[in-house]
């Protein structure tokens, strides 16, 4: 009996130290997969809201577009960023990047076109990606369905887009609400600017539907947009003729004017137009005091070099095949402007290089869309930070290269030339001159011809 307990209290003894050994492992297991799950979601979570990381790319963003057609994944991308839901731009700025528009310093010379966010829906979340200019639109001053389905084709061969949308809008209303319901103001650094659209059963030559977007938006944007050159609203690209343009400027100027604040007019123009009807647009931009131009829209036009299937949609065409008609309309446009009317260089944007390349043709800033579309959010800091590496490289600014360019190309080089040859000639003379006040100062001991033959 007593063997027997023994033989029982042993057991019992056993197991329990047994299940101890168990439990301990248990516990550190319990507690390292708890770690490593805290860790790997604050890693993925550092990653996913980094506008730079990879996955936005290479994942998230060819996922949309190989799982929903291209309006859908456009309408995906702009709730993302409507509802924080999109990652930041985490990086800072090259010094190099800095520059200035109408004595406005902003952080880099890349920002948004317009066309991505239609409503104003995603204004903050586009700022946060590091976008120095966002442009929303374009809007119009009635709600608006655009153009029937489907209207919009990626030509993924060529990194390119042909779309018809043809003005889809909820309206100055719905927009100017959005905009009015924000609560934080534009950053330093930034400015929002609202493309301003004509409704399609407008009369053909009338300014009304500008006249109240400018005074809609005037106390809501720091730059309105005249859209006068989007192919996809029959008639819009006729009021680029110089007449009509110039009765149409004048009466949008007239009524910013009226507005206490009195935000910049830039006019947005095609990249289809020979270089007599760019110098009569120049004349107009002249003639109304506009501010600047955005060079250029999308194009009806097919480059042979395009490669994709979708070329032959009906539509304006974005992308790098867009990017040479556009360098040829900035270069042609910015010879018939004085340097005090920026060119904003659109048009097929997506490297550094790109960038760089429309600076050195007389642009002032940069806009992005369809690398945007291509690439996601990193778009933005990508092409940035490959500029700021190039221009570091060459040992300039991006100030230095747009004053450079400018003042090679734009109207009236020759006679700046001149004159700064006149200003040089006069400082030299100036310093003869007080090189021989000093000599005679000293009391005459070098004759006058030593001194002259000294020059």
């Amino acid at each position: 009996m007593l063997v027997r307990r023994q033989l029982a209290r042993g057991l019992r003894l056993q197991r329990a130290m047994s299940t101890s050994v168990e439990r301990a492992p248990n516990a550190a297991r319990t507690w390292l997969y708890g770690g490593l799950l805290v860790v790997g979601t604050g890693a993925f979570a550092a990653y996913y809201t980094d506008s730079r990381s990879a996955v936005h790319r290479y994942v998230v963003t060819p996922l949309l577009r190989s799982i929903l057609d291209p309006e859908a994944s456009h309408k995906a991308a702009v709730q993302a960023l409507a509802t924080g839901l999109a990652p930041r731009d985490l990086g800072k700025d090259d010094p190099a990047l800095t520059c200035s528009i109408w004595n406005k310093r902003l952080s880099s010379p890349v920002g948004l076109a317009a066309g991505f966010d239609k409503d104003g829906e995603a204004v903050d979340g586009l700022l946060n990606l590091g976008f120095a200019w966002v442009e929303i639109g374009s809007v119009t001053p009635e709600p608006q369905s655009g153009n029937p389905k489907p209207r919009v084709f990626h030509l993924s061969d060529d990194q390119a887009i042909v779309n018809r949308y043809g003005f889809p809008s909820k309206g100055h209303g719905a927009m100017a609400a959005r905009l009015r319901a924000r609560t934080q103001p534009v950053p330093d650094g930034q400015l929002l600017a609202v493309n301003l659209g004509k409704q399609k059963t407008s009369a053909a030559d009338s300014a009304d539907d500008y006249v109240e977007g400018v005074r809609k938006f005037a106390p809501l944007a720091d730059v309105l947009v005249v859209n006068v050159s989007s192919p996809n609203t029959p008639g819009l690209r006729d009021l680029q003729r110089r007449d009509a343009l110039e009765k149409l400027l004048s009466v949008v100027v007239t009524a910013r004017d009226a507005t206490e604040h009195k935000p910049k007019l830039v006019l947005k123009v095609a990249p289809d137009l020979s270089s007599t009807e760019l110098a009569d647009i120049a004349a107009a931009v002249l003639r109304c005091r506009i501010d600047g131009v955005i060079v250029s829209n999308t194009t009806i036009q097919r480059p042979y070099s395009i490669q994709s299937a979708n070329k032959t949609e009906t539509g304006g065409l974005s992308g790098p095949p867009l990017r040479p008609l556009s360098l040829t309309a900035l270069r042609t446009l910015r010879t018939h402007l004085p340097p005090s009317i920026p060119l904003i260089g659109c048009g097929g944007i997506s490297t550094g290089a790109d960038a760089l390349e429309f600076a050195q043709s007389g642009a002032s800033f940069v806009q992005l869309y369809t690398a945007f579309a291509y690439d996601g959010p990193g778009a933005p800091r990508r092409i940035k930070d490959e500029l700021a590496a190039l221009l570091r490289a060459q040992g300039t600014t991006w100030e230095a290269v747009v004053r450079a360019s400018v003042d090679r190309l734009a109207a009236g080089a020759e006679e700046r030339v001149r004159v700064r040859e006149m200003v040089l000639e006069a400082r030299a003379l100036e310093e003869r001159a007080d090189r021989l006040g000093r000599t005679l100062a000293l009391g005459g001991h070098v004759l006058l011809a030593d001194v002259l033959e000294g020059e």
